[in-house]
């Protein structure tokens, strides 16, 4: 017998300061606590949006990330059917530039999402990005070398800034073929979205439409060995294929998600790795453990979590029956500290999870599963790895607790970090 959705209790606002500001002890209440006679599930809301069903344990989310009956779209009966839309209103977004703010190749389902995947999944395969790797690392000792030049009379380096941003943005524009003359432009989109500096992101965003149509055309007479190239020769053989509007949304949804997250996996654990001195010593006397410690740094953050999913039909999920087009919300962050999967969940172990099964969901799973993990990983083993070989007295600047955090929507970073590197 399972119950059937619909209770009406005081949801949590998943966005509010004190959620945001303390994601582990509010997931694990959420978690722990759901609402009585109503399975495993809770109730939230966000941004005064309509409530949503909370998914939180581990196999749990694991169903909603995985079965094809939970679309990332809702049907247009839906009371979330302009959440997304709702959000930028608030904020007095343009409403001529909401549409370009959704992740097309995420906000897709069925035959469009396949389609839409096809197109770019063959940049980011393992053997694309093991290939990637040597200028992956030149790009991070070249990183380094500039901030040994700015600390040599000893002042700290703000390692956000300097290194953790940086790093995957270069990478990810050399694989897509944004031009190093249009980075900068792209650099202020990337940082408005990650502080959600409302002002700021409309003329970056328009900035940076206008500049993807005219790398396109670019493209299109003087082709290189890049996705835009890819995508613009793939449309030239079959219009169908793909639309000029969604070659753009495609570069965004690839230049913003190929380097937030790795940017936030970066310096969030930098931050982590010096607040557990007895794990980063096992590290500097093992550096084989780098790509195993890079999963479990995953595992803790810093992706809170993801796009709210909808059934396309009654499903049953933790004990309750969902209906058809209610919203349920997976907190990745909430299952990957599940006792239930993980012993000692909220505990930074290097070698808890191996490469071949790293059983966190913090890329999700499924077909929305992120194209960009094994980059991220990359990325982030090679940069770790040198940061804490070229600087093993590597430390903190000011005092943990004078650190100041953007408290962003599904994610949790430093805005800065300031280190001293001797």
């Amino acid at each position: 017998m399972t119950a059937t959705a619909g209770p009406k209790a005081e949801p949590v606002d998943l966005l509010s300061p004190e959620v945001v500001a303390d994601p582990f002890g509010w997931y694990a209440r959420l978690r722990e606590e759901p609402l009585a006679g109503h399975g495993t599930l809770n109730l939230g809301t966000m941004m005064g949006g309509p409530d949503m069903w909370l998914a939180t344990r581990y196999d749990d989310v694991l169903q909603v990330l995985t079965d094809p009956r939970f679309l990332t779209n809702p049907p247009a009966d839906s009371p979330m059917a302009d959440i997304r839309d709702g959000i930028f209103k608030r904020m007095n977004f343009p409403e001529d530039l909401i549409p370009w703010m959704a992740n097309k190749l995420n906000s897709a389902d069925g035959e469009e999402h396949t389609r839409l995947r096809k197109l770019v999944s063959y940049l980011l395969t393992a053997r694309r990005v093991n290939a990637l790797r040597p200028r992956v690392e030149k790009i991070t000792e070249d990183l380094i070398d500039k901030m040994v030049a700015q600390s040599a009379d000893g002042s700290p380096v703000d390692l956000v800034e300097e290194f953790c941003f940086p790093l995957p943005v270069t990478v990810i524009c050399e694989l897509v073929g944004i031009d190093e003359e249009d980075r900068a432009a792209w650099h202020a989109w990337g940082n408005a979205m990650a502080t959600m500096d409302a002002p700021n992101i409309p003329p970056a965003l328009r900035k940076c439409i206008a500049l993807s149509r005219e790398l396109m055309a670019r493209r299109r007479v003087e082709p290189k060995d890049d996705l835009v190239t890819a995508l613009v020769q793939a449309q030239a053989e079959d219009p169908s294929r793909v639309s000029d509007d969604e070659i753009v949304g495609i570069l965004f949804s690839l230049v913003t998600a190929g380097h937030q997250t790795t940017t936030y996996l970066i310096g969030n654990s930098v931050l982590f790795l010096l607040e557990h001195p007895e794990q980063l010593a096992r590290l500097k006397a093992d550096p084989s453990l780098w790509a195993q410690a890079v999963r479990e740094l995953q595992r803790l953050g810093p992706l809170q979590f993801t796009q709210v999913r909808f059934p396309s039909e009654d499903v049953e999920l933790g004990g309750v029956t969902i209906p058809k087009g209610a919203p349920v919300a997976p907190l990745l962050l909430a299952a990957n500290t599940d006792p239930r999967k993980f012993s000692e969940p909220d505990k930074l172990i290097v070698d808890r999870l191996t490469v071949a099964n790293e059983m966190h969901l913090s890329f999700g799973k499924g077909i929305h599963r992120c194209l960009g993990q094994h980059l991220a990983y990359q990325e982030a083993e090679v940069a770790l790895h040198a940061l804490f070989t070229r600087f093993p007295d590597l430390s903190l600047a000011v005092p943990r607790d004078e650190l100041p955090w953007i408290l962003r929507p599904a994610f949790t970073r430093t805005k800065t970090l300031p280190l001293n590197l001797a």
